[in-house]
């Protein structure tokens, strides 16, 4: 679902003229500590890729992923000082808290889930693992902060998402928005030379 809000804040701030403005101000930007976030998409890739070929990454996964949000969580306070951070970290940290009440997965409501097709909701009945996903049930905790929203056609992508994950693309939204259009201030405020 991050990618969604990537996409549209990047298509929507092409069609606002903030193309060139966008590449002065990704290319100045700096974040503390900055090469966490391609840290972590490269473990979860690992994560995903090994859950498949071994049963025991499978088995403590929900701990590898609670890992992974915990240091991106860390990431987001450092850097929420810019524009969209803070609701990026407070999706993040709804996504998080969820997981962390339910054993390290996301739970997923079957019937939100009808419109990913019925070999998922298969699988989920049959409780089977999909990625870090679990069925919704009666003793689910937070059961409002899971996967309980769907959307499909005309929505480009079918998918079931949460209330953290709409919270954390508004953020990534404002931000992209943020760095494509506002030319009121720079993000990097260069640095100062000294006449001889």
């Amino acid at each position: 679902m991050v990618y969604d809000g990537i996409l549209l804040g990047l298509i929507v701030g092409f069609f606002r003229g903030g193309l060139r403005h966008g590449l002065n101000q990704f290319a100045a930007l700096k974040l503390r500590s900055g090469w966490i976030f391609p840290v972590l998409l490269l473990i979860q890739f690992f994560i995903f890729y090994l859950q498949e070929r071994f049963e025991w990454v499978a088995s403590i996964n929900g701990y590898l992923f609670a890992a992974v949000y915990i240091t991106g969580l860390a990431f987001l306070w450092l850097n929420r000082h810019h524009t969209g951070f803070m609701l990026i970290w407070i999706g993040v940290f709804l996504n998080f808290a969820v997981m962390a009440v339910n054993g390290g997965r996301m739970p997923v409501s079957v019937e939100a889930s009808a419109v990913l097709g019925p070999y998922y909701v298969d699988m989920l009945r049959e409780g089977g693992a999909v990625s870090k996903h679990f069925m919704m049930n009666a003793s689910t905790n937070l059961p409002f902060l899971g996967d309980i929203i769907p959307l499909s056609s005309p929505y480009p992508r079918t998918q079931v998402i949460s209330i953290g994950d709409v919270v954390m693309n508004v953020g990534i939204f404002l931000f992209i928005q943020y760095m494509m259009v506002n030319r009121d201030k720079k993000v990097v405020q260069p640095a100062k030379t000294h006449q001889a």
